[in-house]
């Protein structure tokens, strides 16, 4: 954590402008972005649980807010949320989370998860694509995706917002592209991109190379290999087998469009689950050297599960984002950005070893411990 850390967070709201004539700001844009945050913390899932969160705090959020006409009503926080230009909104909050983490190392996560509940008759659902530091268990950004469009699209405008110099991206099949991998190169990282049947014949190629030299023993060319301890849990043992190897010399012609590249990789994994055994091989293309070896493998292909696990799993559980059914105009991209800031803050408290809800409780109980959560020295 750097000394940007302590900056507050109320100067990176200040800089979304506000979107009503002026003759209808009976409250502060400010006021109202904060006590959206602090209600999301604190438990509330939707806009009636905000205005009554925020009431019952009046005492308190009266002593850092403004509030010249108190709290405003659901329908007043709707509208304002519906109008805010979520760009603005997601740029303030890019800034905020570059403060908190500041320089990045290891393993950065690229996914996409989509907002099950903000699908609206024919419109599709709300598809936000998000960029997770494995190692900080920090959110980087995000960014939806266009109407009519893909993370294919959404990903390059992620990669553009965030500093990743020595870093290794992870990105599963969706976003194994050549315009992908030459973006990430150009950031001055490095990428470990999963290969699927969306790139049949290339993917064919590559299984069958491992295939063969894992049939021939050692086969043609040198592999690093590394066998995780196995692992249990849920009823099920796993072990995972990782190889690695320079890029063979009759693929290069065929993988000239992508930049960087250097090696392949497997990972099996082996489960076994009461008497069955099954077996499922992955395969990737990867810009590292092959003197990272497979324990660089390894661990990328491990820590990539933290997107899954530790962010989109805590924004369906801890905060029921799917059951959301905020669906207006930008309401629905505008929302989900202040739920992922308040995980943030979240999971960056440390002092209570709970969950993403019981924390959530606590500070919904507990003005002190809300305090701590938003480093309330600093606001």
């Amino acid at each position: 954590m750097t000394d940007k850390a302590h900056l507050s967070l109320m100067e990176y709201f200040g800089e979304v402008p506000d979107p009503r004539m002026l003759r209808t700001q009976r409250h502060e844009l400010l006021d109202i972005l904060a006590v959206a945050l602090c209600a999301v913390i604190g438990g509330a899932d939707h806009w009636t649980e905000v205005v009554e969160f925020a009431q019952s705090k009046l005492a308190w959020f009266s002593t850092f807010l403004k509030l010249p006409n108190g709290i405003a009503s659901h329908d007043t926080f709707a509208r304002v949320f519906r109008l805010i230009d979520t760009p603005a909104l997601e740029n303030a909050c890019h800034r905020w989370l570059a403060s908190l983490v500041g320089r990045i190392e290891g393993v950065v996560a690229i996914d996409g998860k989509s907002v099950r509940g903000s699908r609206d008759g024919k419109k599709h659902p709300l598809h936000i694509v998000s960029a997770w530091a494995s190692e900080h268990s920090v959110l980087l950004g995000q960014v939806r995706t266009a109407d009519k469009s893909n993370e294919i699209t959404a990903i390059p405008e992620l990669l553009r917002l965030l500093s990743i110099e020595g870093c290794i991206v992870t990105i599963d099949a969706m976003g194994c592209q050549k315009s992908i991998a030459r973006d990430i190169m150009a950031s001055g990282a490095d990428y470990v991109l999963s290969l699927k049947n969306n790139h049949p014949h290339l993917c064919l190629s590559v299984a069958a190379w491992f295939e063969q030299g894992l049939a021939d023993g050692s086969g043609k060319q040198a592999c690093s290999y590394r066998l995780e301890p196995a692992q249990s849990g849920h009823g099920r043992i796993e072990q995972r087998e990782h190889w690695v190897t320079t890029l063979p010399g009759y693929l290069q012609r065929a993988t000239k469009a992508w930049e960087g590249l250097q090696t392949i990789a497997m990972v099996r994994r082996q489960r076994h689950i009461g008497g069955k055994i099954s077996s499922e091989d992955s395969y990737y293309l990867s810009s590292l050297p092959m003197s990272a070896g497979a324990e660089a493998i390894a661990k990328a292909a491990r820590s990539h599960w933290a997107v899954e696990n530790q962010l989109h799993w805590s924004l369906d559980v801890g905060f029921r984002e799917d059951a959301c059914q905020v669906r207006k105009d930008n309401a629905p991209a505008n929302f989900a950005c202040i739920r992922r800031m308040a995980l943030t803050q979240l999971k960056q408290e440390t002092t209570k070893k709970l969950g993403i809800q019981g924390k959530r409780r606590r500070a919904g109980w507990d003005v002190a411990y809300m305090q701590t959560v938003l480093k309330m020295d600093s606001i």
